[in-house]
């Protein structure tokens, strides 16, 4: 459309170890991206943080490179979406800036003690009818409960209306609308959006409200918390500073959901999966949250402004890409990332060799917090291809896991899996995954649908798009994969791969 000739939106996508800035034109091509990786920090076993100062530094530094990398002026960015890690969790001084702790990420499970106490004799499902989520390690608010406990100081200033608790949308938010100096006399905007909201253990899925009676039980003030506001709507243009002042922001989206809305999962029953850090698949259950039976969690999938929410069952696991990162900076098995599909490709099959990575426990749909990662079946024959290869596989059958939990709960096929994330073009592990699942895997032609996802919700808010029909018809599809593998074969491993699986129970019992 001539009227959008020369104009863009740009995404601001927090992942969990990198932050980037990509500016999209009105046909959804990327024009330009910044990028600046951060930080990992483990100051103990199962303990993972990031630097907060470190992530926003990055993020004007990574906005300022995809700017100068296109010659895009400011003036002719529309909006900015935002989509971020979702579950990390900064609490922060709102007099000063100054985060009062590190960000604790959402792999942490230093706080399996405390869920347990909250538990009680309830179980982990407490809060699950409420929330949709288990009481475990992975939400926001035990981690928020965590400063406040053990940071000295904290829980005073948090009392006293000092502090403040965001998941890192609220964090870039609030410093891109003012920070510690306000905006143009305003305070800055302490919000966050229904998905990210979802994955805090203290919304009620229902309402889209904070509940009371459980920011009482975890000993949370409400003071500290942002006002929560739909994923696709306004959220205040970026402070008069900086690279892109006066631009609104106007979508924000947790990592996957905006995968979800990148890859126009807009019916119910329309699922991708991601594979980033960890793997993510969800499925579009429409405007009426469900409940699963086989161990899947139900969070809010978006909600544009205006309109009912639509809710997602999703399958959450913690290692995918991280597996690969283990096995090139722990092991130094390989020299990059990429070049363990070469690897894996040297060999024939995993020769008898299973890799369970569970390194904080294992998420869905098992949720064995006492678990932890194993390599089995280990025999002289066994080099370092197979267990490159027993790496791809791994991802594959965490995926058949959830896929075959999802479908026991919905009584709907996957018949085609979209799937996106920086692992889809290991075209190894994309056959390997159709096989596996027996479905079609589909990968669409542009990639980062993450950013895509956030910038499409940006862009609806201000009129660049019109609807989420115009954004179904913008997707194309890359690449399919279709199931070559002989079934006795695909049973045969899955099979070995469970009795993996229950190698890696009861490990952490009486720590």
């Amino acid at each position: 459309m001539a009227e959008f000739e020369n104009k863009y939106v740009a995404a601001i996508d927090q992942g969990t170890t990198s932050t980037r800035c990509i500016i999209f034109d009105h046909d959804g091509a990327i024009v330009a991206v910044g990028q600046y990786e951060h930080e990992q920090i483990f100051p103990q076993k199962g303990w993972v943080e990031h630097d907060p100062i470190e992530i926003w530094d990055n993020t004007r530094r990574a906005v300022g490179a995809a700017l100068a990398d296109s010659d895009v002026a400011r003036e002719d960015i529309l909006a900015v979406g935002i989509t971020n890690q979702r579950e990390t969790t900064v609490v922060w001084d709102k007099n000063t800036g100054e985060p009062v702790y590190n960000a604790i990420v959402w792999q942490d499970t230093r706080t399996t003690k405390i869920c347990d106490e909250l538990a009680g004799e309830h179980g982990p499902e407490r809060w699950r009818d409420t929330t949709g989520l288990l009481l475990n390690s992975y939400p926001s608010g035990p981690k928020v409960k965590w400063i406040l406990d053990n940071v000295e100081g904290a829980r005073e200033r948090a009392e006293a209306g000092d502090l403040l608790f965001g998941t890192i949308d609220t964090w870039l938010i609030w410093n891109l609308t003012g920070g510690a100096e306000g905006d143009q006399g305003e305070p800055a905007l302490h919000v966050t959006d229904v998905t990210n909201a979802s994955r805090t253990l203290l919304m009620d899925l229902r309402t889209l409200k904070w509940d009371e009676s459980i920011c009482e039980a975890m000993g949370i003030p409400p003071s500290m918390l942002p006002e929560i506001r739909p994923s696709v709507g306004d959220f205040r243009a970026v402070r008069q500073r900086g690279t892109l002042a006066g631009v609104p922001i106007s979508g924000v989206l947790g990592d996957q959901q905006a995968a979800m809305f990148g890859q126009a999962c807009f019916r119910p029953g329309d699922a991708k999966n991601t594979y980033g850090t960890g793997l993510f698949l969800l499925l579009n259950t429409g405007t009426t949250p469900k409940w699963s039976d086989h161990g899947l969690i139900t969070t809010v999938c978006y909600q544009v402004e205006g309109q009912k929410p639509v809710y997602a069952l999703e399958g959450s696991i913690s290692m995918g890409g991280s597996l690969v990162q283990w096995l090139r900076d722990n092991l130094q098995l390989i020299p990059n990332a990429a070049a363990i599909e070469n690897m894996a490709r040297s060999v024939p099959d995993n020769g008898g060799v299973y890799i369970v990575p569970a390194f904080s426990g294992l998420f869905a749909p098992r949720w064995r917090s006492d678990a932890r990662g194993v390599i089995v079946g280990l025999t002289r024959f066994a080099n370092r291809n197979h267990l490159a290869r027993a790496v791809l596989e791994a991802t594959a059958y965490q995926t058949r896991e959830v896929a075959d939990a999802m479908v026991a709960d919905s009584g709907v096929p996957i018949t085609n899996l979209k799937v996106d994330g920086g692992m889809v073009m290991n075209e190894l592990l994309m056959q390997f995954q159709a096989d596996i699942l027996g479905t079609n895997v589909v990968r669409p032609k542009i990639i980062e649908t993450t950013a895509l996802g956030t910038a499409y919700a940006a862009g609806l808010a201000v009129g660049f798009w019109d609807s989420l029909e115009q954004l179904k018809e913008q997707g194309g599809i890359g690449q399919v994969w279709k199931p070559k593998m002989d079934q006795e074969e695909v049973d045969r491993l899955f099979a070995e791969w469970n009795k993996a699986v229950e190698r890696t129970y009861n490990w952490e019992d009486g720590e």
